[in-house]
């Protein structure tokens, strides 16, 4: 039911006339029925009939993470509270929490959106999955949840924490897929040596990881230690949570067009890049009814592509995010993302996966500190050789980051451990 050639692989031109008429529709419903847009269309002279083809696009406004605490709780919404059947909402740790409200349609859309993700990347009406993402109001949870049951397969919803309980289910009910943020994956295989077991014994053959940005050197120490295939996936909670997630191919995740529109742009200046070009993710929900958005800032760093991927399927790609635009390190006016960090990193064999960040100002200048385990692989004995392990890692930063990085080698289970997003920065400057 979720593999839909007719859609995924319909010809460019043909989505793009689906993409034209749902862009026409949203922007009409937005006018009529969004207080917020309405005003914002106004301030800036659009009507709903200046936009007729998908270059218009870029006559109309962004919307920003600003704009959705700024109108807390209903501000953002376009239909009534009778038709909304779900809140979720982010933390709020950085200030009023991100309300979403969701219509019986919107619901429906986002989970054939992921259906149609697990699908592509192998998961069938056969698989187990473990649901290790925080259910609640958090969007991890209930959108692999309900994706799992649409295709048939069976949903195992563990939550975050207990590893050991975990791994014991995992091992139990024959858990052949999981979906978790990567460094939870890895802190799993790390906790099952430590019980003497390994997640290579069990029927363990798909994992689907998001939430945090990881890397490709990730992926390959994950797929080491586990022996199963592992693949990426992306939503934002304002977006609808988990959406899109690579195919078999991993050449990029699929951005579902008949749903989403999408833009690359210069998080600086606001312009358009074009293809293959790195700057900020901009999507429009050309399908959502509760809380549309238009030109939604995701503050993701990629690039995009639109050429027919291998598998056959033909809407556009994202490639793995490099980064985020707003919690982008600027150490002596140097751009750093930590997901650069973490690269350069992985490709250290005798460095673990865990790391910290941390971030200090001395007589005014910029200090970063990387804390990084010792690979408890790996036995290194003599001072010597972690003086000279430390400048190989501290001259690899520098070639990449620009600036230098000071190096702290610790002892494997040094740095805590996290079950959910992995915290990976301690910045410690009065800015």
């Amino acid at each position: 039911m979720f593999w839909n050639p007719t859609i995924e692989r319909m010809p460019k031109k043909d989505l793009e006339k689906i993409q034209e008429k749902k862009l026409r529709a949203l922007v009409n419903n937005a006018y009529n029925y969004s207080p917020f847009y309405r005003k914002k269309f106004d301030e800036l002279g659009i009507k709903p009939e200046n936009i007729r083809s998908l270059e218009d696009v870029e006559k109309l406004p962004f919307t920003r993470k600003v704009d959705l605490r700024e109108n807390y709780p209903f501000g953002m919404f376009a239909v009534p509270l009778s038709q909304i059947v779900r809140f979720h909402a982010s933390s709020g740790t950085t200030g009023k929490p991100t309300l979403v409200g969701y219509t019986e349609s919107d619901i429906k859309v986002w989970a054939e959106s992921l259906c149609r993700g697990l699908v592509s990347c192998g998961v069938t009406h056969e698989d187990v999955i473990q649901i290790a993402y925080g259910y609640g109001l958090f969007t991890g949870g209930l959108g692999f949840h309900y994706a799992a049951e649409m295709i048939g397969a069976t949903a195992l919803p563990i939550s975050t924490g207990n590893t050991a309980r975990q791994i014991e289910l995992m091992r139990d009910l024959g858990v052949t897929a999981i979906a978790c943020t990567p460094s939870y994956m890895l802190y799993m295989a790390e906790f099952a040596e430590k019980m003497g077991a390994s997640l290579k014994d069990t029927k363990l053959r798909i994992g689907i990881f998001g939430a945090e940005p990881w890397s490709e050197e990730t992926r390959k120490r994950i797929e080491e230690k586990t022996g199963i295939t592992a693949y990426d996936v992306y939503g934002t909670s304002e977006l609808s949570g988990p959406l899109f997630t690579e195919c078999t191919e991993r050449s990029g995740l699929h951005i579902w067009a008949d749903h989403f529109l999408i833009e690359v742009i210069d998080p600086k200046t606001g312009e358009r890049l074009g293809e293959g070009e790195k700057g900020e993710l901009v999507v429009t929900t050309l399908s959502k009814e509760a809380m549309p958005l238009i030109r939604w800032r995701t503050g993701d760093i990629t690039v995009m592509e639109t050429e027919k991927c291998s598998c056959g399927r033909t809407h556009p790609r994202i490639m793995r995010i490099l980064g985020r635009s707003d919690d982008m390190l600027i150490i002596r006016g140097v751009n750093v993302f930590p997901s650069q960090v973490e690269h350069v990193l992985m490709q250290i064999p005798e460095l673990g996966e865990h790391y910290m960040i941390i971030l200090d100002r001395v007589e005014n200048l910029d200090e970063m500190t990387i804390q990084v385990e010792l690979n408890e692989k790996v036995q290194i004995d003599k001072p010597a050789e972690i003086i000279n392990l430390k400048r190989r890692a501290e001259e690899k930063l520098k070639s990449v980051l620009g600036v230098h990085a000071n190096v702290e080698i610790v002892n494997p289970g040094t740095i805590q451990r996290f079950e959910g997003k992995a915290k990976r920065i301690i910045d410690k400057r009065k800015i």
